[in-house]
C-alpha cells in the first residue's frame, strides 16, 4: 500500500520511512548510482572488447598506444559518510507541527540521510555518521552490519525533535570538518547536509576544510539544505516581523520588503560563491530546498549521477 503523504511522519520508525522511500526511487535506477567510486586503484589489465571504457586508463594509451584498463580493489563496496549539521540553525523554519510535507532543514536532512543509508544497504555499501554543531556530537565509522545500522538510525531518529529555544547551539562547520577528515582513515564518499550558515562574509574557511576532505582523496557531496522563499528570498507578508537567530538569540526588528531588494542580491551572490567554489574543488553540489519533498530531490540527485557515469 503507498505511504500518504499527509501522514507518512505519524509511522513511527525512520527505518520503515526510508525502506518504503527508497522502494520509490530505486525502480528508476538501473545501476548503483554510486558504484565505482572512492575505490582503491590495485593494478592495470588489457581492455577487452566490448568492456565499458570508463576505467580505461587514457594517458597510459598515449604512452603506450595500448588499451589498459584500471582494475580496483572492493569495487562493489562503497564506503559512505554520511555528515550532518545539526546546530540550532537546522531547526528553522521553527513550526509547531513538523511533517514530512512541512520539515525544518534538520528533519530534511534526517529523511535524506537515512534514504540515501537505505540505498546503500541495499547495494551492499558500508555506512558511517557523523554530527556536528560546535563539535563532533557523534561519530562512527562506515560499516555495513545489522546492529551498525540500526544504531545509525538510532542516532538519527534522536534529532527528529521540536526546536528547544533553551538548548542554543553554534556551528563551528569549519573546524568539524576537519577532523571529519582526520577521522575517516580509508576513502569515501563523504554526503554533508548543512545549510552553509557560518562566516556569512566569506566561504574561505569552509572551502578549505573541504578541500582537506578531497585532498585526502574523498569524494565530497554537498548537500545544501535552505528554505529558498524564507532564507534566500525573504518572502514575507508585507508587515513587521521580530528575526530570532536560533544560534544566538539576537533579535531584529523590521519589515522584510524594506531590504527584500538588497537582501535578495546578497544572498544571491553568497550562492554563486558557493556554487564558484564546488566546481573549483570538485564538490559535487546539490540544491536542497526544503520547500520541495526531500524524496524528489534525491531522485533528481541520483538520476543525475547515473547518467554522469
Amino acid at each position: 500500500m503507498p505511504i500518504q503523504r499527509n501522514n507518512i511522519a505519524d509511522l513511527g520508525s525512520l527505518e520503515f520511512l526510508a525502506k518504503q522511500i527508497v522502494e520509490g526511487f530505486i525502480t528508476g535506477l538501473h545501476k548503483s548510482p554510486f558504484h565505482g567510486f572512492s575505490v582503491e586503484f590495485a593494478e592495470h589489465r588489457l581492455y577487452n572488447s566490448g568492456e565499458p571504457i570508463r576505467n580505461i586508463d587514457w594517458k597510459l594509451y598515449g604512452r603506450t598506444e595500448k588499451l589498459f584498463v584500471k582494475r580496483y580493489e572492493e569495487e562493489t563496496n562503497l564506503r559512505c559518510q554520511l555528515v550532518i549539521d545539526s546546530s540550532s540553525s537546522m531547526f528553522f523554519p521553527v513550526r509547531q507541527n513538523l511533517d514530512y510535507q512541512h520539515p525544518n532543514k534538520l528533519w530534511f536532512s534526517v529523511y535524506s540521510a537515512a534514504s540515501l543509508m537505505e540505498l546503500m544497504r541495499r547495494q551492499r555499501d558500508a555506512a558511517g555518521l557523523d554530527l556536528f554543531d560546535n563539535d563532533i556530537d557523534f561519530h562512527i565509522d562506515a560499516k555495513l552490519s545489522p546492529v551498525h545500522i540500526n544504531l545509525i538510525y538510532s542516532e538519527l531518529e534522536k534529532l527528529l525533535l521540536p526546536y528547544n529555544k533553551t538548548e542554543k547551539k553554534t556551528t563551528d562547520a569549519i573546524s568539524c570538518l576537519h577532523k571529519i577528515a582526520e577521522m575517516t582513515h580509508q576513502r569515501s564518499l563523504v554526503i554533508i547536509f548543512s545549510d552553509m550558515i557560518q562566516n556569512l562574509d566569506s566561504y574561505g574557511g569552509l572551502f578549505a576544510a573541504l578541500e582537506h576532505l578531497r585532498y585526502n582523496k574523498h569524494e565530497v557531496v554537498l548537500f545544501h539544505v535552505h528554505d529558498e522563499l524564507l532564507e534566500q528570498k525573504l518572502e514575507y507578508e508585507n508587515r513587521p516581523y521580530r528575526f530570532v537567530d536560533l544560534e544566538s538569540g539576537d533579535v531584529v526588528k523590521l519589515n522584510p520588503l524594506d531590504v527584500k531588494e538588497k537582501y535578495e542580491a546578497i544572498m544571491k551572490q553568497r550562492k554563486d560563491e558557493l556554487l564558484r567554489h564546488c566546481y573549483q574543488y570538485q564538490v559535487d553540489y546539490v540544491e536542497a530546498d526544503i520547500n520541495k519533498l526531500y524524496d524528489q530531490v534525491l531522485t533528481a540527485y541520483l538520476i543525475k549521477r547515473e547518467k554522469l557515469l
